[in-house]
């Protein structure tokens, strides 16, 4: 019998519903430069198609990509028509990153952001970007202050993206971001858990947050705690505005064993 993800979870109030996990898409177009304990290989179209096809059977809508994911955009571009399915999808701005130099670039500036939303539409061959984030370098406060997430809110009111926000690096960084847009996608996790207040801010303004690095990039499998998935499911989905957590397998296997997991976590 299959498990399925019921749920769906609105963000914010832009009408951009999405389920409780979402499939983070750098393993599709890249294999350099990662935090990934594990090394791995980049899926082939069919194994990456089986992959999608068989996320969606167990409940997950949610596609989060990047420019700085490689190829990321490009695959998914060609790969989801196949699908027929209406998936959600979540780019971001501001990184790019090289397979030459195996490095990224960071540019936060209107002209580029615009640009860059621009290429991704083009990409993934989409009519309107569902969410588009601001893809920090860190400097989060800096990159607010300068109004790039203002850059995505002009974008949303002409009709190119229907919920904006910001990946970010730093409590300030996450507070502020929820002052200027729908969502902060943050890290957060048994062993990491310095932005507790911005849980609070976002309930309280009504906003949302996806979770990044839930499992710490595979490095909590090792730790000296019991369970560490469950764990970590059972710690976030305690708060209330986390809309969906970002998991970064491409291994069905792993996919389904976190949908049971995040299923016994949304019971509780």
């Amino acid at each position: 019998m299959t498990v399925y993800l019921h749920q769906r979870n609105s963000i914010s109030k832009t009408g951009v519903i999405v389920s409780p996990l979402g499939l983070g898409m750098v393993k599709l177009g890249r294999d350099k430069s990662l935090k990934y304990k594990n090394q791995f290989k980049i899926a082939s179209n069919k194994q990456a198609l089986e992959f999608l096809a068989c996320s969606w059977d167990y409940g997950i809508n949610l596609i989060d990509t990047a420019p700085a994911y490689g190829n990321s955009e490009h695959r998914l571009g060609e790969l989801l028509p196949k699908l027929n399915k209406d998936w959600v999808i979540s780019t971001k701005v501001g990184e790019i990153f090289s397979n030459i130099t195996e490095r990224s670039t960071y540019n936060f500036a209107p002209k580029f952001i615009v640009t860059s939303v621009k290429q991704s539409l083009k990409r993934l061959k989409r009519d309107v970007l569902d969410i588009v984030l601001i893809h920090s370098d860190g400097n989060d406060t800096k990159i607010i202050e300068q109004g790039a997430l203002e850059v995505l809110s002009d974008l949303k009111r002409q009709g190119w993206i229907r919920a904006s926000g910001m990946s970010t690096k730093s409590l300030d960084g996450g507070l502020l971001a929820l002052k200027h847009s729908d969502l902060a996608m943050i890290m957060y996790n048994p062993k990491y858990r310095n932005e507790q207040k911005v849980f609070e801010q976002a309930l309280k303004n009504d906003k949302s947050i996806f979770i990044k690095k839930a499992f710490s990039s595979g490095h909590l499998i090792n730790s000296d705690m019991k369970n560490p998935i469950q764990a970590s499911f059972n710690l976030i989905f305690q708060e209330p505005s986390v809309s969906s957590i970002i998991i970064g397998t491409m291994n069905a296997a792993h996919m389904k064993d976190n949908v049971k997991k995040a299923m016994c976590a949304l019971k509780k």
